[in-house]
C-alpha cells in the first residue's frame, strides 16, 4: 500500500534521523516486501591486521578527514553532528554480537574507541535539475548516506572489522534494536559484495520490519584503511515511501571518502 502524507512528513524528518529505529518509527502504513539481500562474500583482497604500533587519530583529526563540500562531484555534504547519536549507549540491541552492526548503521564506531566523527552525504540533484519535481515522491528520490569515521590503537581496527564480520553471521536470523525509545525488529542480516576499497572491506544488508507490514532492505558497508574505519549506511526516501530496497551505497562516495583516509 502507498504511504499517506503523514508518513511522507515522517520521511522528511527522517532526513535528519540517526538509525533504523527512527526511520521505521515514522511508518504509519504498510510497505512492500523487501528485495532479497545479496549473499556474496564481502572482503577485500587484503585482510592483514592493522599496524600493532598504530596510534589512534583524535576526533578532531577525523573531522578533517570527512568529505567536505566540493570534494565529491555530484554529492552534497552536510554535518551530521546534530542529528546522529552522540553515544553508543543511545543505540541498543537484544544480542551483544549485533551491537557492531547497529553502531555501524548509526555512524558510530563498531569497535572499542571513542575517537569518531560523522556527517551525511546526499546526491546533489539541485545543481542538475531542469524542472521542479512533479510530486513529493520525485523530490524524495535522493540517496542519503550516513558516513562515520573511527580510529583505533594497535590492531583495534582489525578487531572491529572482525566484530562486524562475526555479527553478520551471528545475527543472520535478526535482532531487536532500540534507539531514542523507538523499537525496531531486524528480521534478517546477510553479507553482500563489498566495494573492495581500503585494506579491508565488508558489506551487509538488513531486512527491517515495517511495523508488521512487510520489510525494507537497508545497505551498510565498513571499510578499513590502516587503523581507521569508515562506515556507510544509505537510505533512499522515495524507496522508503514504497518499501522494498532502500538503494545501494554510491560507489563513487565510498571511493572519495576512503581516498581521504591516512
Amino acid at each position: 500500500m502507498k504511504r499517506t502524507s503523514g508518513a511522507r512528513l515522517c520521511a522528511t524528518a527522517a532526513i535528519g534521523a540517526l538509525s533504523l529505529s527512527l526511520l521505521t518509527g515514522c511508518s504509519d502504513e504498510g510497505s512492500k516486501d523487501s528485495v532479497d539481500a545479496k549473499t556474496s562474500a564481502s572482503a577485500s583482497a587484503s585482510t592483514s591486521s592493522s599496524d600493532p604500533a598504530a596510534k589512534a587519530l583524535t576526533s578532531a583529526e577525523l573531522e578533517k578527514l570527512l568529505l567536505a563540500q566540493g570534494e565529491a562531484k555530484g554529492f552534497k555534504v552536510d554535518s551530521g553532528d546534530d542529528t546522529l547519536p552522540k553515544s553508543k549507549t543511545q543505540v541498543k540491541t537484544d544480542k551483544p554480537a549485533c551491537d557492531p552492526l547497529a553502531w555501524a548503521t548509526a555512524a558510530l564506531p563498531p569497535g572499542d574507541t571513542t575517537a569518531n566523527a560523522s556527517n551525511s552525504v546526499s546526491e546533489d540533484k539541485a545543481s542538475t535539475a531542469t524542472a521542479v519535481p512533479e510530486d513529493l515522491e520525485a523530490a524524495f528520490d535522493i540517496d542519503l548516506t550516513f558516513v562515520g569515521l573511527s580510529s583505533y590503537e594497535g590492531d583495534g581496527a582489525a578487531q572491529a572489522m572482525k566484530a562486524v564480520s562475526d555479527g553478520i553471521t551471528a545475527c543472520a536470523a535478526g535482532y531487536g534494536l532500540s534507539a531514542d525509545s523507538e523499537n525496531t525488529k531486524v528480521v534478517k542480516v546477510a553479507a553482500e559484495k563489498a566495494s573492495g576499497t581500503g585494506d579491508e572491506s565488508l558489506a551487509f544488508t538488513e531486512d527491517v520490519d515495517m511495523d508488521g507490514a512487510g520489510t525494507a532492505t537497508f545497505h551498510s558497508e565498513v571499510v578499513r584503511k590502516g587503523n581507521t574505519l569508515a562506515t556507510f549506511y544509505t537510505v533512499n526516501f522515495a524507496a522508503f515511501e514504497k518499501g522494498g530496497d532502500m538503494g545501494d551505497i554510491p560507489a563513487a562516495l565510498i571511493t572519495a571518502q576512503v581516498a581521504k583516509l591516512k
